[in-house]
This record gives structure tokens, sequence and C-alpha cells, in this order.
């Protein structure tokens, strides 16, 4: 599975309910990886959406604890267990999670790939991504030039897992 996102320099994505900032190369960027893919976030996240309608395009995979939620044109799972289920016959490389900071933290330790837009700034927020420079298991693999948005720099980095193995794998592993 991959992660992607968008994170300040403290690991910042979000502060009440919204992203932090809206950079039209880091959505078009978003735009061109998950097209025709399976995204898996968070109801918090399908909030934050055109008219809180699930992205076109693409299978929309919505965890929430409300049990008795339905969205049109996605598919609402209440656990990460459940998830994972239904998600165990779709290759690997063509899942995404999206968000929110509940969700990144849960399937985590189920990717190998996370492509996250490195913004060159501190904002103000209340939801984090788990630091990728400081966690052994994840090695920086690759990273753009530096673009901006008006005053706003940014780059698009690409971690890769190096230690400690994907929990997917395992699974895998101990079903066959």
């Amino acid at each position: 599975m991959k992660l992607i996102a968008a994170a300040d320099r403290g690991w910042s994505i979000g502060n009440k309910g919204s992203l932090l900032v809206r950079i039209p190369g880091d959505q078009r960027m978003f735009r061109q990886e998950t097209m025709g893919k399976t995204i898996v976030y968070g109801r918090k996240t399908l909030e934050t959406f055109p008219l809180a309608q699930p992205l076109d395009g693409r299978r929309n995979v919505i965890l929430s604890r409300d049990t008795g939620r339905t969205v049109r044109g996605a598919e609402v799972v209440h656990s990460l267990e459940e998830a994972l289920d239904l998600l165990r016959d779709v290759p690997e490389d063509e899942i995404y999670i999206i968000g929110g900071e509940t969700v990144y933290r849960q399937f985590l330790p189920y990717c190998d790939t996370a492509i996250v837009t490195r913004i060159d700034y501190e904002y103000e927020a209340d939801a984090f991504l788990p630091d990728l420079d400081a966690d052994p298991d994840w090695t920086l693999a690759s990273e753009s030039d530096e673009m901006t948005f008006f005053d706003v720099p940014y780059t698009f980095c690409t971690y890769v897992r190096t230690g400690g193995g994907c929990r997917r794998d395992e699974r895998v592993q101990t079903e066959d």
C-alpha cells in the first residue's frame, strides 16, 4: 500500500478539519497518482471534499465508526480489519491511504511507500503525520526539485520502507 499526504516542516497535515494549504501542483500530483486506484480514508477527510462527496474515478473506501453510515459512490467499513479484508484482493500498489491522521497511523504499518509533498513552512495545526525522517524503518528514496506556490516552497518526496517489514506481507504469508 502507499500513503499519500502533504505535510509541513513539523509533519503537520491539517487544522480544524481542513488542509493546511491547497497547492495546485500537489493536487495535480495527487490526482495523477490516485486516478483509477483504490483510495482509503476516514469520514472526516470525506467531509473536506467538495460537497462531501467521494472522489470520481477512484474506488473510495471510507472508515467510519458509525455502523449505520452509507455513502453513495463509496464502500464504508468500520474497522482496520474490515478494510484489510475488503482490500485483500486489490494489488497493493493500487491502494492509496489518503488520510486523515488516525487513518494514516492505523495503516502506516501496512504501507511500503509514502508519497509526501513536503511544504517548507510551519503552519498552526492539530493533525499530524508520523515523522518518517525520524523513523528508522523509512528512507527518503527520492525528492523532486523545489517548486513554489506563491511564496510557499515545496517538494515531492518518496519514502520507502527499508526496515521492519510490511504487515500486509506478513498477513499474506500467514494466510497461505
